[in-house]
């Protein structure tokens, strides 16, 4: 939005702050519906599946509901400086107004007809009636403006305002949300070190194994900024898993990706499920390296297939980024971008 322009209608506003804090409300109950600790019945193994597969879920709607949280601040800058400026004319048009005020007080001291009668020049007088009128008028145009631009002026502070606060409930919903998350994570790992090491070595292949022929023979990247990606890709094997960063030290599963690509020019959306939908979808037997695979019905989880029936990607807390056989869990579809 331009700097002089008037910001944009609250309307936009409100989705935005209305989408950030309900995905979190959503996000927060499909991780209120996980039990903190496995019931005595249930496999620790696939408990600890279950705990992970709800965090990353969680993860990306806490992505999205950042995402928006940052077009809302975005916004609020674009309304202050609107506001600053908006106020300096305000500042002219009073100066302006002094201005003509005190050019009609030295002026206009004397009764109109009196003057007439008293002076020694009655044209010179009419010639000073005149400009008086024509003052009159230019001063009742500038007040009309004035009263105008304060009205405008006082729309946007009340707008900017109820941005904010909605940034500032948009922000603490985030952050209490952070720590259950972290904390449904850190319940994972726990579970998961409570394995003895065979079993852990188990869980591990499991997690990591899957169908590696389920592509057809073309190994070449799709173009030359899918090559860049899959480099960059690359370049990122063995950096940790951190939760909801978008690199370059650590990464989440969409974080590595929109990372990759932003390597090769190319601006990706942060989550994996709007990741979905930023390029041509492709059968899954005719992906090739750059293409984008989306796991599970929800997309919540998002690699990057590298060729050889293999992706790139961030897996969970705990494992860094690595190679994995591209079925290591259902594929939901292929995105080329």
């Amino acid at each position: 939005m331009g700097s002089h322009r008037r910001t944009a209608p609250s309307s936009g506003s409100e989705r935005s702050t209305a989408l950030a804090l309900g995905l979190l409300s959503a996000a927060a109950t499909a991780l209120g519906a996980v039990p903190a600790t496995a019931a005595p019945q249930e496999d620790t193994r696939a408990e600890v599946d279950r705990l992970y597969r709800e965090a990353e879920k969680a993860t990306e709607a806490y992505n999205a509901a950042d995402e928006s949280a940052d077009a809302l601040r975005r916004e609020i800058a674009d309304a202050q400086d609107g506001i600053a400026r908006k106020q300096q004319r305000v500042n002219t048009m009073r100066e302006t107004l002094g201005s003509l005020a005190g050019s009609q007080y030295r002026s206009g001291g004397l009764d109109p007809a009196l003057s007439l009668l008293l002076s020694e020049d009655p044209e010179d007088y009419l010639r000073k009636a005149s400009v008086l009128d024509r003052l009159g008028v230019h001063q009742t145009a500038e007040l009309r403006k004035l009263r105008g631009t304060l009205r405008s002026l006082s729309q946007d502070r009340a707008e900017a305002a109820k941005r904010l606060g909605a940034l500032e409930r948009s922000r603490k919903a985030a952050a209490t949300h952070k720590r259950t998350v972290e904390h449904k994570l850190a319940e994972a790992r726990r579970l998961l070190n409570s394995l003895p090491a065979g079993e852990r070595a188990a869980w591990d292949r499991a997690s990591r194994s899957g169908r590696t022929d389920l592509l057809g023979p073309g190994d070449a990247p799709a173009s030359g900024r899918a090559a860049a990606a899959v480099a960059a890709a690359r370049s990122a094997l063995g950096r940790p898993y951190v939760w909801g960063a978008n690199g370059p030290s650590g990464f989440d599963c969409s974080g590595l990706t929109q990372w990759a690509y932003a390597q090769a020019g190319v601006a990706l959306p942060r989550t994996s499920q709007a990741q979905r939908y930023a390029g041509r979808q492709v059968p899954l037997s005719e992906a090739r390296p750059g293409d984008l695979v989306l796991y599970r019905s929800d997309a919540s989880h998002v690699a990057m297939y590298t060729g050889n029936g293999q992706v790139i990607h961030a897996p969970y807390p705990g494992a860094p980024v690595r190679y994995d056989p591209v079925g290591m869990m259902p594929v939901s579809s292929v995105t080329r971008v």
